[in-house]
């Protein structure tokens, strides 16, 4: 079965029996000059890890992919967070387990040298300037397929010190850091902050916006972190780096399975979620996260199930997967002007019996730093490997819905 019949997907991870992704949908893969492409081998795909367990992480070039360095930091959800730095084209960063403090810390690797330095805290997102890094306790994060095998689920459900943890804003040129949002800020602020007591609470999903001034994250609750199968509550925050006008912008019951997944949008205030709001399927949906009172457009009607969308680097273009469905997992190309869509390619996705669903593989579309393409991790020939896909012909198909 190809991917598409017209559109010339290429697998760029090599066929050597490996199993190869990068990770999510909210970061760049690609260096400056888009020679390299980042990627981890890892060593199984059917269970979680486990505490010690080591993947590589390397680079796909011109001549397949090279290992550079382990981590014992991954998941198969978002790898190890590898990104390359905006202002040291020839490094990259990531994270991984220091035995010695016995913490996870974010290494940063430089071509043709190896590892120079790191970061004491690891490192969730890269604002696009390369200025700022943010991180959070990863130690909190009940889903242990977005979390590290070595930071063990703490027993706290809230922190011991509300003040000294929450969301932590890194400068990557001296390494200093602080917490701009505290949880005990986010309590104070919480539209029912009654709903956080007796609940184990933690942050997730923290992301710059398009200009590097602002950030958001997600505030999440859940009766028994043990048992994620019983759900747990969502809360979207932002603020400036400097935390002091942190707001809840989308609180649960605007969330409550109406949406799964959020990203910044085209303008600085801008944010895109995959909306059920109208009971059509997961729309495409934009909001000012600054506006009141709250005014959500519709960009796209729905197309299925749950996806991850995200703007092309131009704002003209949403990608857009799906979750599966009868073993297919579907992408398209949005034109975020009328809504209008075309299919990219249908994926083979099927998982064997028993396998954790944080250990699944979701196609986490990314665009290159130019918008001329898009690489995913897939399973369509069996084994996790990632796939790119020159985007112009498909541009073409699209202009020609107008």
């Amino acid at each position: 079965m190809a991917i598409h019949p017209q559109y010339a997907w290429r697998k760029i991870s090599p066929d050597d029996g490996g199993i190869y992704l990068f990770g999510y949908y909210d970061r760049n893969p690609w260096n400056h000059d888009m020679s390299l492409h980042l990627a981890m081998r890892i060593p199984q795909e059917t269970r979680l890890p486990r505490p010690g367990e080591c993947a590589d992480v390397g680079v796909i070039g011109p001549h397949g992919f090279e290992p550079l360095v382990k981590t014992r930091t991954w998941c198969h959800q978002q790898g190890c967070m590898e990104l390359f730095l905006p202002r040291r084209p020839d490094c990259f960063v990531f994270n991984d387990f220091d035995t010695e403090s016995g913490k996870p810390v974010a290494r940063v690797f430089r071509l043709g040298h190896g590892i120079v330095g790191r970061y004491e805290w690891p490192i969730y997102a890269i604002s696009p300037d390369g200025r700022y890094a943010v991180s959070l306790n990863f130690s909190r994060i009940p889903r242990r397929g977005y979390s590290y095998a070595d930071t063990a689920l703490s027993p706290d459900l809230h922190p011991a010190d509300l003040d000294s943890e929450g969301l932590r804003l890194i400068d990557l040129e001296t390494g200093a850091s602080r917490i701009i949002v505290s949880y005990r800020s986010m309590i104070e602020r919480h539209p029912y902050a009654y709903s956080c007591e007796g609940r184990h609470i933690w942050l997730n999903h923290a992301i710059f916006n398009r200009d590097s001034s602002r950030v958001l994250w997600l505030f999440r609750q859940c009766d028994e972190p043990g048992d994620m199968s019983r759900g747990w509550m969502t809360f979207l925050y932002t603020s400036s780096l400097s935390g002091e006008d942190a707001e809840c912008v989308l609180p649960e019951a605007c969330w409550a399975k109406l949406i799964s997944h959020q990203i910044w949008g085209r303008t600085p205030r801008e944010i895109l979620v995959d909306a059920a709001w109208g009971g059509r399927g997961h729309d495409a949906v934009v909001f000012d996260e600054g506006r009141r009172p709250f005014l959500a457009q519709r960009l796209s009607a729905g197309h299925g199930r749950m996806s991850h969308m995200v703007f092309s680097p131009d704002g003209r273009y949403i990608l857009s997967d799906s979750y599966p469905q009868n073993g297919i997992q579907t992408l398209i190309l949005i034109d975020a002007e009328n809504g209008c869509h075309v299919t990219l390619g249908e994926f083979r996705h099927e998982r064997p019996a028993g396998t954790p669903d944080d250990v699944r593989c979701d196609l986490h579309p990314r665009w290159s730093p130019d918008g001329s393409c898009v690489t995913v991790d897939s399973i369509h020939d069996g084994r996790r490997a990632i796939y790119r896909l020159d985007l112009p012909p498909a541009f073409a198909a699209l202009a020609e819905l107008r």
